[in-house]
């Protein structure tokens, strides 16, 4: 009896917690908000300088059923030589990969600057034992991951179970120490605005260092709605307690339009002191190229 007296105090501390923050949002009010920003700022940010800050804020992806050493190590020797080939180009931010192959990276790695991100944590459901999120995020860092992406598990944000969603992500926070620890809320699973909210902002009074929309693997990835959203839950926590939390739009960025809007909305919302390649960061793999061919003015098939 003590115990379910404890999880309801603990449940009620969540709620007030939550209380302090604007939740009565619905998906026309956050339609109409994207459309307005999308109509009135996006043409004004289809810019080169904003692409080549879009270049320096990809995390190059692979996370493939089928990926293997092999495939692994030429991503990251296109990494390096691009860095030769492009001097006067931003690198990517990061190389994000499985953790199975972060000592691999870490090896081959040349260029300053660049995180070498894991996703752990029973990537992509994180539907496991709290034990096993925890010992794969620790080897992952222990082989050179230097930011860690993890799961939100969705079903207890789904039912409610705040204090479990809490406990798991800062449990997984307290594994990375001083490592930055990404946050993946599967956006497309969660059904509302509301919820996309909640979990963001559990999330960040959990400790996560960036929220991120999605892990590309469900039918929804990250759209413009849900990066607003998230920006407003970054702005409202930041204005509360001085804290400052990244974005990572992942999952179905397929044009260099898509990225614009997501940069747009982010810009809008959050303003200058968010406009840095550590804060922002673009989970894809087919964005690179693209972005490159428009810098460059022709079409480039480097990556």
């Amino acid at each position: 009896m003590e115990q379910n007296e404890n999880k309801i105090n603990s449940v009620s501390k969540y709620d007030e917690m939550l209380k302090q923050y604007n939740l009565d949002i619905t998906d026309e009010e956050v339609k109409a908000a994207v459309k307005k920003i999308i109509e009135e700022k996006v043409a004004e940010n289809d810019t080169l300088e904003v692409k080549k800050f879009l270049l320096g804020s990809v995390e190059l992806t692979s996370l493939r059923t089928e990926d293997t050493e092999e495939g692994i190590l030429a991503m990251v020797e296109k990494v390096n030589q691009f860095a030769k080939e492009y001097p006067t180009l931003p690198h990517v931010a990061a190389v994000c990969a499985y953790p199975c192959f972060t000592k691999l990276i870490a090896e081959s790695l040349e260029v300053d600057g660049v995180d070498i991100t894991n996703v752990t944590g029973n990537f992509p459901s994180s539907q496991t034992f709290l034990e096993v999120k925890t010992i794969e995020t620790s080897l992952a860092i222990k082989d050179g991951a230097t930011q860690i992406d993890i799961v939100i598990p969705v079903g207890k944000v789904l039912s409610g179970d705040y204090e479990d969603v809490y406990d798991q992500v800062s449990e997984l926070k307290q594994t990375c120490g001083e490592i930055p620890m990404k946050v993946i809320l599967e956006t497309g699973n969660l059904k509302n605005p509301r919820n996309i909210k909640i979990a963001a902002l559990l999330s960040m009074f959990a400790g996560a260092e960036y929220i991120k929309t999605s892990t590309g693997k469900e039918k929804v990835s990250a759209t413009p709605e849900s990066v607003y959203v998230m920006c407003q839950a970054i702005k409202e926590f930041y204005d509360k307690t001085g804290i400052q939390v990244g974005l990572k739009p992942a999952g179905g960025i397929n044009t260099v339009m898509d990225a614009v809007i997501f940069y747009t909305i982010y810009k809008e919302v959050l303003g200058e002191k968010w406009l840095d390649n550590y804060w922002f960061r673009l989970g894809t793999s087919r964005l690179t190229n693209l972005l490159l061919s428009e810098i460059e003015g022709k079409e480039i098939k480097f990556f």
